[in-house]
């Protein structure tokens, strides 16, 4: 009987435990989250290549753009 109680009452912490971290990290996210070092989002989907078609990260012509390896 107490077992089940228990066992219940673990759930229900882990539950409120998992739903307000992803609420958290949805409505406040710290700064590292958001953007890379050189200021592209991580979500940042790739662009395609006008010639060839191809899909290239944004971080690597940023990277480009700015002169770095």
């Amino acid at each position: 009987m107490w077992q089940r109680l228990l066992l219940r009452l673990l759930v229900a912490l882990s539950a409120i435990a998992s739903i307000g971290g992803l609420l958290w990290m949805t409505f406040a996210p710290p700064p590292g989250m958001k953007v890379t070092k050189d200021g592209v989002p991580y979500l940042m989907p790739p662009v395609i290549h006008p010639i060839s078609g191809e899909a290239i990260p944004v971080e690597s012509l940023v990277r480009q753009y700015r002169g770095g390896k």
